[in-house]
């Protein structure tokens, strides 16, 4: 089994869940703060999680500015995103994971299976959109 460096933003309800997964499906989980993580020390390590995926799929789509539309990932070129990231962890799309050297981002339960094995655990719901913002959207439907 893996042992996974995870960078989450601590009391997420759906990095909880990720981790709980992770961890019944047999890996190892070392659980550190987003946060609190000094990336401005060295931007690019944070840019290698974002491999090859387009800039706006490394942002948290549920972090506030973005929501309000203060922050459109889809005008972003990746300096533009990395400077905005050091200044707010919080429009980093989580969990952040590293296994060696090898490191991604986000939750895609398909993806993490296909990478690491989840041995048939699987939940029922999305592991990346905020379940309180969910709600808040469902109630003003």
């Amino acid at each position: 089994m893996a042992q996974i460096i995870f960078y989450e933003k601590p009391g997420c309800i759906n990095n909880t869940r990720q981790k709980k997964l992770l961890r019944e499906a047999g890996h190892t989980v070392i659980a550190k703060s987003l946060l609190t993580q000094s990336w401005s020390k060295q931007p690019q390590q944070l840019r290698e999680f974002f491999n090859d995926k387009p800039v706006p799929e490394w942002f948290n789509r549920s972090a506030p500015d973005i929501k309000r539309g203060f922050i459109n990932p889809k005008e972003m070129d990746e300096q533009q995103a990395i400077s905005l990231m050091l200044e707010e962890p919080l429009l980093i799309r989580r969990p952040l994971m590293q296994i060696g050297i090898k490191k991604t981002s986000g939750f895609d339960e398909y993806e993490v299976d296909q990478w690491i094995g989840l041995l048939g655990k699987k939940t029922h719901g999305n592991l990346e959109n905020c379940p309180k913002t969910q709600q808040k959207d469902s109630s003003h439907v």
